[in-house]
Formats: C-alpha cells, structure tokens, sequence
C-alpha cells in the first residue's frame, strides 16, 4: 500500500485525470476546470490505499529500447497475421503453449502478459494459481520451443532487467 505524501500524492495521475475530463465533457469552461481539478486531487486521495507500490526503474534506457521493441514487434505481427489471413493455402498451426516463468513480480508478470497479448497472433490465457506457468495461445506455432525462448528472450529477460534486477 502507498502512503499519501501530500494533498497531491501522485501528481502526475492527477493531470492525466483533470486532462480525461476536460476532453470528455470537450469544455474549457470554468466550472468544468474546478470540477475536473476537484476530482483529479480527490479520486487519488480516495484510492491511494488500494495500490500497490510502483516499481523503481533503474535504467530508463533499456525501458525506452523495450518499448521500441515491443512497438516493432507489433509492426512485424501485424504484416505476419495479414500475411496467413490473405493467403487462403497457407495453413494455421493454433497452439497452447505453457510458458514457464523466470520473472517472480507481480508487476513484472503482469507487463510480460500485456506484451504477449499486445502482439498479434498471441495472446495470454491464463496464469496458473501457483504463478510459475502462463499459458499462451498462438495463431501459428510451428516449433513450442522456438516460441518459448522467443518470448524468453525478447521479452522476458528485459522485464528482468529492468524491474527484478
């Protein structure tokens, strides 16, 4: 749980939540800025109790190259599912696959999850209740091995470094 450190204890959610506001009532109004303001420093002050603690990033840099990874990555999965739907002789290979965890965090598991499923032809199914195993689903798989140290490499290992290490 985090302890509010002031009035304001994440500043930058409040921003975020006065600017969602602004843009879905699409009013510069005076009353709506108040109201907006109110509700960006009250609904924090209101839910600090219910978050976990944020992860510390110790190296910004190897963040922003797995970002631009995983955006690449999209790109490329994008024009390869194009690619099978358009080419009605080309046969799927679906799959599930049990992918074995290196990453022990909540947070990290999490973000390892939402990047599987943030590419196309992939997508996280389940996470076993003992938390060592995730269970992926592929649009075509044609060796579980070469797909699991995929993921372990591309993904996996810089969640590590950046989040567990």
């Amino acid at each position: 749980m985090i302890k509010p450190r002031s009035w304001l204890p994440t500043p930058l959610l409040s921003i975020l939540l006065l600017l969602v506001w602004l843009l879905m009532t699409r009013s510069m109004a005076f009353g709506q800025i108040l109201l907006g303001s109110v509700l960006a420093i009250v609904i924090p002050l209101l839910t600090y109790r219910f978050w976990d603690l944020q992860p510390h990033v110790s190296q910004p840099w190897l963040l922003l190259r797995f970002v631009l990874r995983v955006l690449g990555d999209i790109i490329v999965a994008n024009l390869e599912v194009a690619w099978l739907i358009i080419n009605p002789w080309r046969r799927m290979r679906p799959h599930f696959v049990e992918y074995p965890l290196m990453v022990k965090k909540r947070f990290t598991v999490t973000l390892l999850a939402n990047t599987i499923s943030l590419t196309p032809g992939t997508v996280s199914a389940n996470l076993r209740m003992d938390g060592k195993t995730l269970l992926i689903h592929a649009l075509d798989v044609e060796d579980e091995e070469a797909l699991i140290n995929h993921i372990r490499e591309r993904y996996e290992r810089p969640l590590m470094e950046i989040y567990e290490c």
